[in-house]
């Protein structure tokens, strides 16, 4: 029943996809905020859909926490599921992502009109570059940043290098930071197809401010919480 079930909600997942993308195209002239009315609607039918059909809910903790200004979010990166999830709870929000998911058919072109922050992670400093200068101006239009540091999907119980970028963004723009754990890979393997039941539970940590802070120091910070936290909700 779980491959049964898992198989129902890929169907769900790439039919609402496809026809949402769709949709999205026509309104990438409207503002910001229309467009992510039209995203929600696809991200509430994808976390009913697990709801209902694989039985798997979530649990959030610490919304309290939230800063009135906007802030850059660094989060653990275990799966697929924290990409469709965050946006149902958190502010508007963009994504630092790598330049080629944009390329993925109906998926990538839905993604282009949220306008994320993406970069060529092959492209080296010019990359860097690239992610502060963009993430600077989405942050200047008051937007939320959401950038996972480790750069890629990690299992459980797994930890890769936290790279410095986040770190010199909020350096350089004096935004505080504020990091987010969860236990999402326990249920939606990174690279699994079946979805097991059970309740993720995501917990939002203190904003932390970085004025007066090196980018290091600032990573490192953020990288002790998280990589704690996680531990706690192993």
């Amino acid at each position: 029943m779980l491959f049964v079930r898992s198989l129902l909600y890929w169907l769900v997942l790439v039919i609402s996809t496809i026809l949402f993308s769709i949709l999205l195209i026509p309104l990438y002239l409207m503002p910001f905020y229309v467009r992510i009315r039209m995203d929600r609607a696809w991200i509430h039918i994808n976390l009913s859909a697990l709801k209902y059909l694989c039985k798997l809910d979530y649990q959030v903790e610490g919304l309290e926490n939230l800063p009135e200004k906007n802030a850059i979010f660094l989060a653990k990166h275990q799966s697929a599921w924290e990409t469709i999830a965050f946006q149902a709870f958190l502010p508007p929000l963009s994504w630092v992502l790598k330049q080629e998911l944009l390329r993925i058919p109906f998926f990538g072109w839905g993604l282009a009109c949220m306008e994320p922050v993406a970069i060529d992670r092959k492209a080296g400093r010019q990359a860097l570059n690239h992610m502060i200068k963009q993430g600077s101006t989405r942050l200047k239009q008051g937007r939320w940043l959401m950038i996972f540091p480790e750069g890629t999907r990690t299992a459980p119980g797994k930890k890769a290098i936290y790279h410095p970028g986040a770190g010199l963004l909020a350096q350089k723009t004096h935004s505080p930071i504020v990091p987010i754990a969860h236990n999402a890979g326990l249920y939606w393997p990174r690279r699994g197809f079946i979805k097991h039941p059970g309740t993720i539970r995501v917990v939002i940590g203190p904003c932390m401010p970085t004025t007066g802070m090196k980018a290091k120091e600032i990573v490192k910070m953020a990288e002790e919480w998280i990589e704690n936290k996680v531990i706690e909700l192993s």
